[in-house]
């Protein structure tokens, strides 16, 4: 039943629709074997154009749905007839989706309409050398996610004629083409008064993103067995430790929750790349990230929608910070924590709710992806809205900026490759920044790391941000039995397919294999 379409106006999805990316008018489409586009100046409202395309990944669905729904993390339960949507969520879930799925074509349209109008800017005369700088580290996000979820990446000239058909490029010549966007930016950005514009960090951090990725990509075999190069570890040691000279920080000791807050663009130090949020202009409005999960009688009301895993939870140190807790002038305003909502929940004035039916709103670890009631399931608050002084809650504008990259990643991704062979010249051992990590938030610390403690961190860091499916096939664990999926998939599901109304119209693709 709920809930594709009922957010705000981000993106707007209908299955009849060749290529839709948002509520507002398309200047493109560049999925099929045509493109209709107007003119590009290289103007800034060319390079705003292109930004504006990265609000569509502030959404539940779509992008966000499709790297974190297949995991060990997150599942989307039908209850009764709410959250049904033809099986949009289970088959996610369950790795059963095809070439039809509405997500995956509806994400591929988004997606390569970004890296066809960040090229638009990009090859505009017109163009500023900041501007081609913050396009090319558009292009390389916009691309960065064709490839790690299809595998693939089409690529039009904006100057060829209407008629010819995209060209296609491997994964791993798609790779090379991303790593050389991002270094051209890296060049010739500098720093950035604002983590809503691409700056030299932005680029130094998705680097070690590709980098540490880069076995992935250029592996003989979808799904591994993955080889990482000594060079690319060290590719990513040096480029985390260019971000880490910048200036960014970790959050405090008990301010894990701070760097998701309402006044995160103020408060939080980590922020490397994200989407600026006012309480007058919100175009990656962070609502949906509290109220997909919420139940219909919480404040605000929610949606009564995702849960995270039961085992996903219990793995935390019940002493973890991360795991949630109280957050002031959020619960003591209207009941709502942060974190993982289990359990009794309460509303304004500390009241317990209760459900639709009047039984008491507890929130329980069993769920059904099949048959959930309202009350099944463990909830995730990991960004929050700001309550008024009565616990009313007013999010159409959340004032939250939406992260795509944040310090806390860069170091994690740093530990990992010198746990995976790469050599630091600062001379950090990987269990020391791990532990850097953790012992801030109240775990307890490691005394010993290896890869299995390496990925279970990266969960407890970076839950519901958008990584788990990138990071569960690196560590090649994707694949596995996890709850309301009892069997392992095949490893031709690290890859989605290519959408197949995309297949039909561009010869030069070709369906990845398994589908």
């Amino acid at each position: 039943m709920k809930k594709l379409i009922e957010r705000t106006g981000v993106v707007c999805l209908a299955a009849s629709l060749l290529a839709i990316m948002s509520c507002a008018k398309l200047d493109e489409q560049v999925t099929g074997s045509k493109v209709i586009r107007e003119g590009s100046n290289g103007s800034a409202s060319d390079l705003k154009g292109v930004y504006t395309q990265l609000n569509g990944q502030s959404d539940q669905a779509n992008t966000y749905a499709l790297q974190e729904h297949p995991t060990d993390e997150m599942m989307g339960p039908t209850r009764g007839t709410d959250w049904g949507d033809f099986g949009t969520w289970r088959k996610l879930h369950t790795h059963t989706w095809d070439a039809f799925h509405n997500q995956i074509s509806d994400t591929w349209d988004q997606l390569n309409t970004g890296v066809f109008r960040a090229t638009q800017v990009i090859n505009s005369s017109q163009s500023s050398a900041q501007t081609k700088a913050e396009a090319s580290f558009l292009r390389a996000y916009f691309m960065f996610q064709v490839v790690d979820l299809y595998g693939q990446a089409p690529f039009r000239d904006p100057a060829a004629p209407a008629t010819d058909n995209p060209k296609v490029y491997s994964r791993s010549a798609a790779t090379d083409f991303i790593i050389n966007d991002l270094r051209f930016a890296e060049t010739n950005l500098g720093a950035s008064a604002s983590a809503g514009i691409a700056s030299k960090a932005s680029a130094e951090a998705l680097l070690a993103k590709v980098y540490l990725n880069k076995a992935v990509y250029k592996a003989t075999t979808v799904g591994g067995p993955f080889t990482f190069a000594k060079t690319d570890m060290d590719s990513v040691i040096v480029f985390a430790n260019r971000v880490a000279d910048a200036g960014y920080q970790l959050e405090p000791a008990g301010k894990y929750f701070q760097e998701f807050a309402w006044d995160n663009s103020d408060k939080s130090k980590g922020i490397i790349f994200g989407i600026i949020n006012t309480s007058t202009n919100a175009p990656a409005n962070t609502h949906n990230r509290w109220r997909m999960g919420m139940h219909y009688n919480q404040s605000p009301s929610g949606w009564n929608g995702f849960t995270t895993l039961a085992d996903f939870y219990n793995a935390f140190d019940p002493k973890d910070e991360r795991r949630g807790g109280s957050y002031p002038e959020l619960t003591d305003r209207n009941g709502l924590n942060t974190g993982f909502l289990v359990g009794q929940q309460y509303g304004p004035g500390h009241v317990a709710l209760k459900q639709r039916g009047g039984s008491p709103l507890v929130f329980t670890p069993d769920v059904n992806l099949n048959y959930s009631t309202e009350a099944q399931g463990i909830r995730v608050i990991k960004y929050f809205p700001h309550p008024a002084a009565d616990g009313s809650v007013n999010d159409d504008f959340a004032t939250n900026t939406y992260i795509f990259l944040r310090f806390a990643d860069v170091r994690l991704m740093k530990a990992e490759a010198i746990l995976r062979g790469g050599s630091d010249p600062n001379g950090e051992s990987a269990l020391a920044i791990v532990n850097g990590v953790r012992t801030p938030r109240g775990a307890t610390a490691l005394a010993t790391l290896d890869l299995k403690a390496m990925l279970a961190e990266r969960g407890f860091e970076l839950y519901y941000e958008g990584w788990r499916r990138n990071d569960l096939i690196r560590f090649e664990k994707f694949n596995d039995p996890v709850d309301q999926r009892p069997n392992k998939s095949d490893k031709t599901r690290t890859v989605y397919p290519i959408p197949a109304r995309a297949v039909d119209s561009n010869p030069n693709l070709k369906q990845n294999a398994g589908y």
